[in-house]
């Protein structure tokens, strides 16, 4: 498992706060992986675009990995303490068809 500063490098490398979601760090990837991709990369900047693509990867794939392996807590608390009103459901459903019906 990857210790924390090498967490924290792979979340400021996507640019994002000191607490994200799933999809957060998702969107962030796709957004540098659109700039970034090889295959759309200037052919002068090939070399770099691949180099920073792999390390985006990379930060990704460690970021997903420790989510993954996060614990979560089922207790009445913590569950209850998370918003999952009908307007938040909506708002983040909205938010996914948006991303996914734009590319």
């Amino acid at each position: 498992m990857a210790n924390f500063s090498q967490i924290d490098e792979a979340r400021k490398a996507f640019g994002l706060p000191d607490s994200a979601t799933l999809e957060e760090i998702k969107k962030a990837y796709r957004q540098l992986a659109r700039q970034y991709h090889p295959d759309t990369c200037a052919e002068k900047d090939k070399e770099q675009c691949e180099r920073m693509f792999k390390k985006m990867t990379q930060a990704r794939d460690l970021l997903i990995n420790y989510c993954a392996a996060y614990r979560f807590s089922f207790k009445k608390e913590d569950v209850e303490a998370v918003r999952m009103d009908q307007d938040f459901l909506y708002d983040h459903l909205q938010q996914f068809y948006d991303d996914w019906m734009s590319r």
